[in-house]
């Protein structure tokens, strides 16, 4: 597949989940399934919220410790986003499930096993936060992400594989709405100049939201106009414009 750092996404792909949602984004593609509130079990309810349950499911083969460690960072982080009292005793399943990778994910490459848990964070988060609002779960704000290296040429947005090999670090940043840092991932090593590139680069793709007039066509973001925060906008004008046709 495409490594294209042009993100695209649909909403509600899948007719039998209660939220549903795909992204894809350097080659990068996961689905994600949304369910909840739902019963839970006895010994597994919480009394004053609910819990949340993410699954991570790898392109190929069983999940391990990579999808473990993603799963733990994605549940953190969505319960806070999700207001989770509302719904005491009840729980919300998230379920994700990898479909492609980059071509070179698979082969051979000689990353180390935790750099290569960073590179489809922002595809997991991206593709969370789209399902649970094609699920119409009540949310304290959105959140959107972005992948950063630091190289010798500077710091580059959605690297590829082979710019992550050859970078000092690698960094996951994830912004709320509100314009607040929520997820912060880094591998490797930087000084504290250096992170504050990163933090304001970053927090400039995620949270701009001033696009141009075809800044966005199709559900797909241009990298040089507007934000993700945009581009999450447009996927869900144009899934309500696409529900609304019927009255026309």
């Amino acid at each position: 597949m495409g490594s294209s750092p042009e993100p695209t996404a649909i909403l509600s792909p899948l007719h039998r989940a209660d939220g549903s949602a795909s992204f894809s984004q350097s080659g990068y593609t996961v689905i994600g399934a949304v369910n909840g509130p739902i019963e839970i079990q006895r010994r597994d309810e919480l009394p004053e919220e609910a819990a949340v349950e993410v699954v991570v499911r790898p392109a190929a083969g069983v999940g391990g410790t990579r999808e473990r460690h993603l799963e733990s960072i994605l549940q953190s982080t969505l319960s806070q986003i999700i207001l989770i009292h509302s719904f005491p005793r009840t729980l919300i399943q998230v379920t994700l499930q990898v479909t492609s990778t980059p071509e070179d994910d698979n082969a051979g490459s000689k990353l180390v096993q935790a750099n290569m848990n960073l590179p489809i964070l922002p595809a997991l988060l991206q593709t969370s936060i789209l399902a649970l609002l094609s699920a119409s779960l009540p949310l304290a704000m959105v959140l959107t992400s972005v992948l950063l290296a630091i190289t010798s040429e500077g710091i580059l947005r959605n690297p590829t594989l082979q710019d992550i090999q050859k970078a000092d670090s690698v960094h996951v940043l994830a912004f709320t709405s509100h314009g607040e840092l929520l997820v912060a991932e880094s591998e490797g090593t930087f000084t504290m100049e250096e992170w504050n590139g990163v933090y304001d680069v970053g927090r400039r793709i995620c949270c701009d939201e001033t696009p141009s007039a075809d800044s966005m066509q199709d559900n797909v973001l241009d990298e040089k106009d507007g934000g993700m925060i945009m581009f999450v906008k447009s996927v869900l004008s144009e899934k309500v414009k696409q529900d609304l046709r019927w009255k026309k």
